[in-house]
């Protein structure tokens, strides 16, 4: 079981983030046939993985939740936070960091595997939270 950790319908992939930690696995639109309507950040899944070319890819997938009545989560976008008087900006959720980084490296780097990305992003918390930058 896991989480869809990230989803671009409009490419036709995305990455789940398996419950129980490790490398997150590849998902391509198709895999959830006439579901994939459904499909959306933090959606829980059930599913098998194989081995692909650049890591792990899921063989089969299953949606958990009711996606029907599950609400939109929106992540809020940098120049959305708020600033206080004093010219410091909110402290971001980790969530929303890994998020956000995930959503970049994505974007523009999209030959990186799974692997690789859930090592870049889990080095950018760690910065953040030597920082103080992010909570949780």
């Amino acid at each position: 079981m896991g989480r869809v950790l990230r989803f671009d319908d409009t490419r036709g992939y995305g990455f789940i983030a398996p419950a129980a930690g490790g490398e997150d696995v590849f998902v391509h639109a198709n895999d959830f046939g006439e579901a994939r309507h459904l499909v959306r950040p933090g959606l829980r899944v059930e599913y098998e993985c194989a081995e692909g070319d650049r890591g792990l890819k899921v063989a089969s997938v299953r949606i958990l939740d009711d996606a029907a009545v599950q609400p939109t989560v929106r992540v809020a976008a940098p120049h959305d936070r708020a600033v206080d008087d004093d010219g410091l900006c909110d402290v971001l959720a980790a969530g929303d960091l890994v998020g956000e980084v995930t959503e970049m490296l994505i974007q523009h780097l999209p030959s990186l595997t799974g692997g690789q990305i859930a090592e870049i992003r889990d080095r950018f918390v760690g910065i953040a939270r030597k920082h103080g930058w992010v909570e949780g």
